[in-house]
């Protein structure tokens, strides 16, 4: 590849301010450890105004509200017992943060759609294809914006990678291997458990390195799925404390083979715990090149090695390697935030 070519990969676009001639009301339902990054990033913003939270458990929204009133911006916040009751007594919301455990994605989310409010949907999605083509029809019916939390998407090497696929420069993408994960690296809490999480590495690491790919072709439709599960780390004392190992019940390992349309084949593999530092680089391959990108990193959305593409030119067998981006401005969740509203 050419520096010319190089070049138009590695550019990047300094940040504007953003000035909306607005103010947004906004909500946060669930104020676990993920809607710390939501509402640090809110607090960060002139023209948005937090005025109502929900939570299940007695006193934590209200806890939650106090750590973050620095300066008074919280003083007037409403506090809810669910998200339902936050929807029905907050008539002029503009957008919620639905920051829950996995299983009550759905419910919150749609709810708070069919009332006419958008919302940020922390990732996964949620935890069955049911669900997910319910939240896609009150989305559609509603009117309003749904956008998953997948932060990776502002950054500007996730950004690369697509650019790379898009321009042409790998050719027809046929095969993607992708995934990844950590040695020991197991959460507790609501993550390990069926009844709150519903599943496990797949929807909490797993779907970053899914939407890195996919988000990059386009996301093709699946036509047929082999899946394999196991949770042999989460299980057991010797790796895992024995009060988690005991009610431990969703995958702490998962494997792929996806059949997409198209012509494309992606091998997916994604680990909480395992005995080997990486099940692989995510890697797609094209007719025309490939782009290896570090396995370690795929994971959780960032990079912090360089990509490579694998190519031909004048002949000859040549790999191109493509330098780091720095993300330049406000962090990933405060981008992710602000470009929801």
């Amino acid at each position: 590849m050419s520096d010319a070519v190089l070049n138009q990969f590695t550019q990047t676009v300094e940040e504007e301010k953003v000035s909306t001639g607005r103010r947004f009301k906004v909500g946060i339902i669930g104020t676990g450890w993920i809607a710390e990054a939501h509402i640090e990033s809110y607090l960060d913003m002139d023209d948005v105004d937090i005025v109502a939270m929900a939570d299940l458990i007695p006193g934590k929204a209200e806890k939650f509200a106090a750590r973050y009133n620095k300066d008074g911006r919280l003083d007037n916040v409403h506090f809810y017992k669910n998200h339902e009751e936050l929807i029905d007594n907050e008539p002029d919301l503009d957008a919620v943060s639905v920051c829950t455990y996995n299983m009550t994605h759905a419910e919150c989310t749609i709810y708070s759609l069919k009332h006419g409010v958008n919302v940020l949907l922390e990732k996964p999605m949620c935890v069955t294809t049911e669900e997910a083509v319910e939240i896609c029809k009150a989305e559609k019916e509603s009117g309003k914006l749904l956008s998953i939390g997948f932060q990776p998407r502002n950054d500007e090497n996730m950004k690369m990678v697509k650019k790379i696929v898009q321009s042409g420069e790998l050719g027809k993408i046929y095969y993607i291997q992708t995934g990844g994960g950590r040695r020991r690296g197991i959460p507790n809490s609501t993550f390990i458990e069926k009844k709150t999480a519903g599943i496990g590495a797949m929807g909490d690491i797993g779907c970053y390195s899914l939407d890195v790919v996919l988000n990059a072709i386009g996301y093709p439709k699946p036509l047929t799925v082999t899946g394999y599960t196991s949770n042999f780390f989460g299980t057991n004392p010797k790796y895992n404390n024995p009060t988690d190992a005991a009610r431990f019940n969703v995958e702490d390992f998962a494997a792929a083979f996806v059949r997409l349309d198209g012509g494309i084949i992606l091998d997916f593999r994604i680990a909480w715990a395992m005995h080997p530092d990486t099940p692989g680089d995510t890697v797609i391959f094209g007719t025309e090149g490939a782009l290896r990108i570090p396995s370690t990193d795929c994971w959780n959305g960032e990079m912090s090695g360089p990509m490579t593409i694998y190519h031909d030119v004048a002949g000859e067998q040549v790999q191109t390697v493509v330098p780091l981006l720095e993300n330049k401005g406000k962090g990933l969740f405060y981008k992710k935030c602000r470009s929801f509203l």
